[in-house]
């Protein structure tokens, strides 16, 4: 593997889609888009990584699916809407490469009305800070209260800071993310973002190596400790299993509202220290 992925991406072999549909087995695929879809919800406007699609159904709900990167600067966080994707096959492993554009940012509006202050932001930010660190306020639907009050999130289009390519090479029952964030800008940049999220109404349970079966009652965010995480549908049994990284937070959550929110993650979180990320992901009771 090349220390950044633009050398391989570059050599032409991967070739351009709009669409591509992995099959996993005849129940389960991976599907990914060059544009925003689905457009679920709050962040419609913003791509996706890799969406999970059972039975012909896309399980992504308002997910950011597997694989996507988010940048948190000291005074912004970048996301992204634009992209391109192309596909390269070798032998029984397709490899999808995502080229992310980092052109989004987040703002809060109250009564529909966008608030730009950096004082204001900053205040929003330890507000989902508190929000985050403190299980008591996560299960007091803490979200639900911001909504009925008016305030919500928005994501407006900026200049593109960067672009982030990302390798999912998919094998078996497994893929390997491979998250290139050579092109980055450094200055100020606090830590990088993997989400790896699906619908929290289809994955509704969690288990790790320290727990002897599963639960069903997931924090909004949560620090794993453990050496490996799943998220799980028991009554369809199947799931996706996620291993601590050196140097790196595993970051388990779930959160889901009607007509709202409905996500479920294991993300990691890590100081930019290097070029390139990489972990694997395992599909659990996936039959081929």
């Amino acid at each position: 593997m090349f220390s950044s992925l633009e050398g391989f991406y570059g050599t032409g072999f991967a070739k351009p889609v709009n669409e591509f549909t992995a099959d996993l087995s005849d129940s389960v695929a991976l599907r990914v888009y060059s544009s925003t879809r689905p457009r679920n919800l709050k962040i419609a406007s913003l791509q996706k990584g890799l969406i999970f699609v059972h039975e012909g159904m896309e399980q992504v709900g308002e997910g950011g699916g597997f694989g996507l990167p988010i940048l948190i600067y000291e005074d912004e966080t970048y996301f992204s809407g634009s992209s391109i994707v192309s596909v390269d096959h070798y032998g029984m492993t397709t490899r999808i490469f995502k080229e992310f554009l980092m052109d989004h940012v987040n703002r809060s509006s109250f009564m529909n009305v966008t608030l730009h202050s950096r004082k204001v932001r900053s205040v929003m930010r330890r507000l989902a800070e508190l929000y985050q660190n403190n299980k008591r306020l996560q299960f007091l639907a803490l979200r639900e209260l911001s909504l009925s009050l008016g305030v919500e999130s928005v994501y407006l289009k900026v200049p593109a800071v960067c672009k982030l390519l990302v390798c999912y090479e998919i094998k078996g029952q497994s893929v390997k993310v491979t998250v290139d964030y050579s092109q980055a800008d450094r200055r100020g940049l606090e830590k990088v973002v993997v989400l790896n999220e699906q619908s929290g109404t289809f994955f509704r349970f969690y288990r790790d190596s320290t727990l002897p079966d599963f639960v069903d009652e997931i924090p909004a965010w949560e620090r794993v400790t453990s050496q490996w995480a799943c998220l799980l549908n028991p009554q369809r049994n199947i799931g996706y299993r996620l291993w601590d990284v050196e140097n790196s937070s595993l970051i388990r959550g779930r959160e889901s509202l009607a007509d709202f929110l409905d996500w479920a993650g294991l993300d990691y979180e890590f100081l930019p220290r290097r070029s390139v990320f990489e972990y694997e992901i395992q599909f659990l009771g996936v039959n081929s």
